[in-house]
């Protein structure tokens, strides 16, 4: 079992998972959780917003329901619905159904994926009501006191038609996240990624350099998750400018150019 172990039949994380705190995260997650207030995490895609609501999960032995949500995402996958077992019909709870009935932790990651109708059943669990509505049982079901609802998102994606409304985000309190600074990256690559502390530093340098290419061909540049992936090929004996281009480059673009200007940045640090 690995650092941050998830007990399939309990959703606890059984063992500490490795996280390094950036700031006051970890402080005011802790005072929303006990004031039952929910959490909005805002950043970057892999920047570590999963990797805390993990740690915190730990921290507070509670329960992690986690719910990657996408575009087909309806009311009814998270609340429940009827289903039809061995020739009779019986009601099944839904991801979040289940988090606010045992005092869970439910983490719904990149909410404006979700189609519009999951905030019509998120904004009762999201102010003073703490209440789920289950429309087709014909009840509304309050939340157990542990019973925690975090969502989150990446600013960098927003548009006209995938926005997380103002009568969506003024219910939560909000943590942003964004890439660490070059050092404490480099020390989580080197501790992720299984490398020692200058090829870790050399990884992060270069994904400095793709960063600054945001918006200029590039949607966004390389993620600290990608570094430690990286990190884990050439931990394997894979040649460190493979690693990059396998690992970062062909993940971060398909356009041919600018896959060729990245390796060549890789290339000037390998």
């Amino acid at each position: 079992m690995n650092a941050r172990t998830l007990n399939p039949e309990s959703n606890f994380i059984e063992r500490e998972p490795y996280y390094e705190p950036v700031g006051g995260e970890i402080a005011i997650f802790e005072a929303a959780y006990a004031n039952r207030l929910p959490v909005l995490l805002k950043g970057p895609t892999g920047c570590g917003k999963t990797r805390f609501m993990e740690y915190m999960a730990w921290r507070l032995k509670r329960p992690l329901i986690t719910v990657s949500c996408h575009d087909d995402l309806t009311a009814s996958d998270l609340v429940g619905r009827y289903l039809v077992k061995g020739g009779e019909t019986c009601w099944v709870d839904g991801p979040l159904a289940r988090a606010v009935r045992s005092g869970a932790i439910c983490y719904l990651d990149e909410i404006v994926e979700a189609r519009k109708d999951t905030m019509v059943v998120i904004h009762p669990l999201a102010d003073d009501r703490r209440a789920l509505p289950m429309e087709k049982l014909g009840l509304i079901l309050e939340a157990n006191d542990d019973f925690c609802l975090a969502i989150s998102y990446n600013p960098g994606y927003q548009s006209v038609l995938k926005d997380l409304k103002q009568s969506t985000r003024q219910r939560f309190v909000a943590l942003e996240f964004d890439y660490p600074n070059a050092s404490l990256e480099a020390k989580i690559v080197a501790t992720e990624g299984r490398v020692d502390a200058a090829l870790a530093e050399r990884l992060v340098k270069f994904a400095q350099m793709t960063r600054n290419l945001k918006g200029s061909g590039l949607e966004e540049g390389a993620s600290t998750r990608l570094l430690i992936h990286a990190g884990k090929l050439i931990a394997n004996g894979v040649p460190p400018v493979v690693a990059c281009r396998s690992a970062i480059a062909q993940a971060i673009t398909d356009d041919a150019e600018m896959l060729a200007a990245v390796q060549e940045l890789s290339s000037s640090l390998f």
